[in-house]
């Protein structure tokens, strides 16, 4: 395509592998310089000049020069022309009025998954999963090598670069989150909106952090907070915006019927979440994020869109996640605990019985060291054999 456009979080490593991967033969200008900024407002036509392909850095700053670039790209049609990174959904943030449709291929990078801080540049297991026989994953579960994790400590470092892999001491990482919280609050979210008062937004922010995993009631959380549900709506779609914030939506075979259902709320990045909420220790829901959190980086990686979703019956019956791939559905469950039962099995075998030939065999992950058929059907497995 013409134009490449790199989204995620501040500070999720966009900039680096942008200038890593554009090699020595790219021009590289960032919106974070204030006269590269000033010419994009005053002269976005000029910032564009020249034949070499072309860098910009955090173009949310200045999203009036997505049509210049549209109109650069359209005079020349060259693939590769443009890069663009972005601390921002480009497609829904309000300023934005050029998609840059059928010019553009748009990627998302995600904090680091467990595997990716350990130097091997992929997800999980989960493409693997799907393409063998159920029969054949225990014996691809049990090969894998990377060896056994403490999840608390992979939650509380979270998956940006820097207190991931450079701050092994957690007085170093807690002065790291909070100036990240605090230049997102007075930097970011100005330059995406117009918000009255940071610290209401950082109170509802810190509720929200508070209610990782759970169902997303607004106007429960407006009441909490001391909000209009309006506000509360607006504010999370900014947190959504910005890759801080990710709504699983329930899963149904219609899909128009999961725009109406109850999401769940999860943080993209357990770190900022535990640093948010106070909490003194990872509880199981941050369990469930740290999948989530490497779900969607295989996810946005996939040649063909597979589908994250949670599921829950009428009765009450959950599964944490679905991966809805093609024809296939494969449920997941999260366990906290080091010897899972039979209990821990029940919305797994509900979603199996519901969907029947479409469902695969049911995946529960746990923090223990064995890997077996737990029920006909159900594979119990560590989180670490399969992160």
């Amino acid at each position: 395509m013409p134009v490449t456009v790199l989204s995620g979080a501040r500070q999720a490593g966009k900039s680096t592998l942008a200038q890593e991967a554009g090699g020595g033969g790219r021009t590289f200008l960032s919106l974070d310089d204030a006269s590269v900024a000033d010419l994009a407002a005053q002269d976005p036509s000029a910032l564009l000049e020249g034949d070499a392909p072309l860098t910009i850095d955090e173009v949310q700053l200045a999203p009036g020069l997505l049509r210049a670039v549209k109109r650069s790209v359209d005079r020349r049609r060259r693939n590769g022309q443009m890069l663009l990174t972005g601390s921002a959904n480009l497609l829904t943030m309000s300023k934005v009025t050029e998609s840059l449709a059928g010019r553009a291929s748009y990627l998302t990078l995600w904090p680091m998954t467990r595997r990716e801080q350990r130097g091997l540049g992929r997800a999980g297991l989960w493409s693997e999963l799907l393409a063998v026989p159920d029969r054949q994953w225990l014996d691809l579960v049990s090969s894998d090598r990377t060896g056994p994790e403490d999840w608390r400590a992979l939650a509380r470092r979270g998956g940006f670069p820097t207190p991931a892999l450079q701050l092994p001491d957690a007085e170093d990482r807690t002065i790291w989150f909070e100036g990240y919280v605090r230049t997102y609050l007075e930097r970011d979210i100005r330059a995406l909106a117009n918000v009255s008062s940071l610290p209401d937004f950082r109170r509802l922010m810190r509720a929200a952090a508070l209610r990782v995993g759970q169902m997303l009631n607004q106007s429960e959380l407006g009441r909490d907070v001391g909000m209009p549900q309006p506000t509360v709506h607006r504010h999370l779609n900014l947190l959504e915006t910005s890759y801080m914030l990710v709504r699983v939506p329930a899963f149904a075979a219609n899909r128009t019927s999961r725009l109406v259902k109850t999401p769940k709320l999860y943080w993209a990045d357990t770190g900022v979440a535990l640093h948010l909420s106070g909490a003194a220790e990872p509880g199981g829901a941050h369990l469930e994020s740290l999948v989530l959190q490497d779900l969607l980086a295989w996810r946005d990686v996939q040649p063909r869109r597979a589908e994250v979703c949670y599921w829950r019956s009428a009765t009450g019956l959950e599964v944490d996640f679905v991966i809805e791939s093609g024809d296939n559905l494969l449920p997941i469950e999260v366990k906290a605990t080091a010897r899972p039962g039979v209990n821990d099995t029940s919305g797994l075998r509900a979603f199996r019985e519901k969907y029947g030939k479409r469902a695969r065999a049911g995946l529960l992950l746990h923090d223990g060291k064995e890997t077996s058929w737990i029920l006909p059907g159900i594979l119990a497995a560590p989180w670490w054999k399969v992160l």
